[in-house]
């Protein structure tokens, strides 16, 4: 199994990473907690790697912290969640975040994640809230490359979008949320945004 991966980013987008290691471009899924503290393509990168093997398919999650990991990996142990819905939390809430929802019980803030019902939200709390504490810590604040506006909206709207979103909802979410959020940081904009969609 892979648990570990680094090399040069050769391409990174809100839900991808392609990481060449050694002439072997590895295609990663990746949160937006991830992608927002990915270096710029042409870097080094190293990533924590969750390798899930199926019958019809091989496929590597990435992860910039432990932290981020460890809760991916305690998401997929629930029923009703795989890889895709445990990504999609990830990107919706900071991870400190979503563990202290989890822990919390608080139902509804987990809601707000694209995706996850009341049922699915109590079954996290369910199953987790005595799980949660050894991937509880609060990860380091991301590192956010400035990029140009119509590129960071193009990021934001492609993740709304990866994450079940109609595209004329994401843009309008996009638009509005740039009248409230100010800078050029992915994370506050694509946050703004997710709530802004529903």
């Amino acid at each position: 199994m892979i648990a570990h991966l680094r090399g040069i980013l050769l391409e990174k987008h809100p839900h991808q990473a392609i990481v060449d290691c050694h002439g072997v471009g590895y295609d990663v899924a990746i949160p937006v907690s991830t992608y927002t503290r990915l270096p710029d393509a042409g870097a080094e990168v190293r990533l924590r790697i969750y390798t899930s093997v199926r019958e019809d398919a091989i496929q590597l999650f990435g992860f910039f912290s432990v932290e981020e990991k460890q809760l991916f990996e305690k998401l997929i142990t629930v029923s009703g969640i795989g890889a895709k819905l445990a990504l999609t939390a990830l990107s919706g809430l900071p991870t400190a975040d979503l563990a202290a929802a989890i822990r919390g019980g608080e139902v509804t803030m987990l809601t707000r994640i694209p995706g996850v019902g009341k049922k699915t939200a109590e079954r996290m709390v369910l199953e987790l809230r005595d799980k949660i504490d050894a991937v509880a810590g609060a990860g380091a604040k991301p590192l956010v490359s400035a990029a140009p506006v119509s590129e960071l909206e193009a990021d934001i709207i492609s993740a709304l979008v990866n994450l079940g979103s109609p595209r004329p909802a994401a843009e309008a979410a996009v638009r509005k949320a740039r009248a409230t959020v100010p800078g050029e940081e992915f994370e506050p904009l694509f946050r703004r945004s997710l709530e802004l969609v529903r």
